[in-house]
Order: structure tokens, then C-alpha cells, then sequence
């Protein structure tokens, strides 16, 4: 198959899924939020992890708001990407507490402001949490299309004999197809919770 037919599948899957995603009902999103959330909590207890990387729900993806506010009444450490200022196409991570400051970024997703003392080393993330807007049974995820997780995701693979975090895929139910067109830069999830 050539890389342009690859290219425009998984454009048009992507819209195919984003139309699909934001014609949830409310009520559909809120019941994917909360199964989310509770296989979420089990998975991060099982890993005894204490610093976790979300993000913040854009375009129909599933909420993660209802998991971030839990995870703060455990005194877990939670973290949400910024697009890096100097390394285009790479994500930082920055803690996140309930008076955080947030701006709109070039894709008017929220994100942290840039300040160093709240930045967290992906070596000390240990798990991070990532939006897709399609996946398969393989674990392969397929993203927005500006690359930033799997960008987090090849440097997860490259460390995986280090202490290194567990990246973990969110998704509702009508974002799974039977099988994605993968590109050579993707890396399939482990684990992917669905709601």
C-alpha cells in the first residue's frame, strides 16, 4: 500500500471518529468518564504510581476531570502536557494542582504556563495517560496528527529497561476499528481503557 493511501486513511478515520466522538450524548459521556475512571484508579493502585501525566478533554475525547479531581484527594502528583517552546513537536509536562493557571495553546487546547519550578522530567512520570481518536486490537493508537504523543511514546519505547513511565490509551467504545493503518513511527499501547 503506498504511503499516500495510508495518509489519506487515516485522515479520513480520523474525521470519521471525531464526528463519532462528538455525536456522544452528554449522558454518554459522563458513564465513558466514570468507567474510565474507575479502571484508571484500579490500573495506577496496581502500579503503586504517584506521578501521573493527563490530559485535559478536547473535541469529544473522554474527560479525564472527574480522574484528576480523585487523584488530587489522594495526594497523587498530576501532570498535564505543554507543547514544548524550543523542540517543535515535543510535549513537557508541568504538575497540575486546582489553581493552576491555563492558556489556550496554537490548537486552543489549555495548557500549563511555562514555569520551570512546576516542570516534571518524564523520568519521573510514572504513567502517563494519552488521548487517541481511534485504536485497534493491537494496541495501535491513531492521534490528532501532529505526532506530540508518539514523539512521548518513541522515547517511552527507546528507555523501556529504565525506570520509565506506563503509557496508557483513553477511548470510548465507538473509537475502536478492527485495524488501523499504522505508519512506521507508531507504537502500539499496552494498554488502552475504554468507556
Amino acid at each position: 500500500m503506498s504511503a499516500i493511501s495510508i495518509r489519506q486513511q487515516r485522515q479520513n478515520l480520523r474525521r470519521q471518529m471525531r464526528e463519532k466522538r462528538l455525536q456522544l450524548s452528554p449522558e454518554q459521556q459522563r458513564r465513558a468518564e466514570s468507567a474510565v475512571c474507575e479502571q484508571a484508579l484500579r490500573l495506577i493502585e496496581r502500579h503503586r504510581a504517584e506521578t501521573i501525566a493527563l490530559y485535559l478533554a478536547f473535541n469529544g475525547e473522554i474527560s479525564t476531570a472527574l480522574l484528576i479531581e480523585k487523584l488530587w484527594r489522594q495526594g497523587k502528583t498530576v501532570c498535564l502536557p505543554r507543547l514544548h517552546p524550543f523542540v517543535d513537536g515535543h510535549l513537557l509536562f508541568f504538575r497540575y494542582l486546582p489553581d493552576s493557571v491555563l492558556q489556550p495553546n496554537q490548537f486552543s487546547i489549555p495548557e500549563p504556563l511555562l514555569d520551570i519550578t512546576a516542570l516534571i522530567p518524564q523520568s519521573e512520570l510514572d504513567m502517563v495517560f494519552t488521548p487517541l481518536v481511534a485504536f485497534d486490537r493491537q494496541g495501535n493508537r491513531l492521534g490528532m496528527g501532529g505526532g506530540f504523543y508518539d514523539r512521548t511514546l518513541q522515547d517511552w519505547q527507546q528507555k523501556q529497561s529504565q525506570k520509565h513511565f506506563i503509557p496508557v490509551g483513553l477511548a470510548h467504545q465507538c473509537q475502536q476499528v478492527e485495524r488501523l493503518p499504522v505508519e512506521s513511527w507508531d507504537v502500539p499501547l499496552r494498554t488502552i481503557l475504554v468507556g
